[in-house]
């Protein structure tokens, strides 16, 4: 008889439920997924359940196998040499190989007065007191978004549609990831839905109160309801565990995406740093690293020799309100074009994305393995690995 592989995902986000579904390619992996909640969040909807256009979850009967045992509790611990995890409720959990997809989560909120009075929007439950504090504030109030990446201009445009008083402080530049042209887009479909862009070096917030934002310019602007958006980072959980990590908390890999310590430890999306080179916190990173991380574990289990991840990207979707948006293309290693789609067209492919990621769950529950990027591969990463950019390399040492 032959005895199965236990198998546990810690983390139920994009990359965690992709490398889930994938692992049922064989029969004897049993696979445990643990999540501290017991639906599936479509994180890029968050800024949709803000504005009320959308609840951002899915059932996870919708998007896991059906051979896939769930538990929802959280992690507190990762022992190594026990190979176990330790939850919050107190037990154990034991498996033959770990697939670490905890995810993103907002960065810490140092300026005075933000953790106190500001609104983050990283997660389920923030975007839900979000949503609460917004309907029990007047609709003529003044609102701020603090933070000028996707999910400040996402979360802006979508409050300004509805008809509420926006102010956008950038911090620096509006939309860093955009080209000159893409920025001038998204400014304009803004000023179109009445948000006041405060952009440049004037426009850091330096100090939160429960009525109002200070600026480095010492100004002050009114907001009722203030929502921080500014940055991400990863759960510590890694190096609560002893476990070694890039500077910014990431389980630190080789190319392959294993542990550097553990070759039983294998890492998927935002919280992984292959090579001490991550690649951009994003869905579009997410499903070919979880998928990678099966296929690294799979390798193991059957006696083969993991291969080293090759990704590429395609650009970066934002929508501006629900009838506007834009796909701002971008080479293959993630710095942008001077090519986008806009307006209409644009709202339409950010839609196409949100439907289509969730989709790619879906089919790879149904059909495991049928995930495939073979067309996305970014030469640079490997130029940048054959210069000795990156701290680790595939022939990194382990322990079993």
């Amino acid at each position: 008889m032959t005895e199965n592989t236990e198998v546990v995902v810690i983390g139920g986000g994009y990359a965690g439920v992709m490398a889930a579904n994938r692992l049922t390619q064989r029969d004897d992996v049993r696979v445990t997924l643990i999540n501290p909640r017991p639906t599936f969040v479509e994180r890029i909807r968050l800024h949709q359940l803000v504005g009320g256009s959308d609840d951002a979850v899915v059932d996870y009967r919708d998007v896991l196998a059906q051979s896939i045992r769930l538990v929802v509790d959280t992690v507190t611990r990762i022992d190594a040499p026990r190979r176990a995890v330790t939850l919050a409720t107190g037990a154990t959990v034991g498996y033959d190989y770990l697939i670490y997809a905890v995810g993103s989560r907002s960065a810490d909120r140092v300026v005075p007065g933000a953790a106190e009075f500001a609104f983050p929007i990283a997660d389920l439950e923030q975007a839900q007191q979000l949503r609460s504090a917004l309907d029990a504030t007047p609709s003529t109030a003044p609102v701020t978004v603090v933070g000028a990446g996707p999910s400040g201009i996402e979360t802006a445009a979508e409050l300004a549609e509805s008809g509420r008083a926006v102010t956008l402080l950038c911090g620096g530049v509006l939309g860093p990831y955009l080209h000159p042209r893409g920025r001038s887009s998204v400014a304009a479909q803004l000023a179109r839905l009445g948000v006041t862009v405060l952009d440049g070096p004037a426009s850091t917030a330096t100090r939160v109160t429960p009525y109002a934002v200070e600026l480095s310019d010492g100004s002050t602007r009114a907001s009722a309801v203030t929502i921080w958006t500014a940055g991400f980072t990863v759960p510590d959980l890694a190096v609560r565990s002893g476990l070694t990590t890039d500077a910014r908390g990431r389980l630190l890999t080789d190319e392959t995406l294993t542990s550097v310590d553990d070759e039983r430890i294998v890492a998927a999306g935002d919280s992984a740093a292959p090579s001490d080179l991550p690649f951009r916190m994003s869905c579009q990173a997410a499903g070919p690293l979880g998928a990678h991380a099966a296929d690294t574990v799979l390798n193991r289990i059957g006696g083969e020799e993991p291969t080293p991840i090759a990704l590429g990207f395609a650009g970066q979707c934002i929508s501006l309100g629900r009838r506007s948006g834009i796909f701002q293309f971008a080479h293959r290693d993630d710095t942008a074009t001077r090519f986008a789609l806009g307006g209409r067209a644009g709202a339409g492919l950010k839609q196409l994305v949100c439907w289509g990621t969730v989709k790619q769950l879906t089919d790879e529950a149904r059909k495991p393995g049928s995930l495939t990027w073979a067309w996305s591969k970014d030469d640079k990463r490997r130029q940048l690995l054959g210069a000795g950019i990156g701290e680790t390399s595939t022939s990194a040492g382990r322990t079993i």
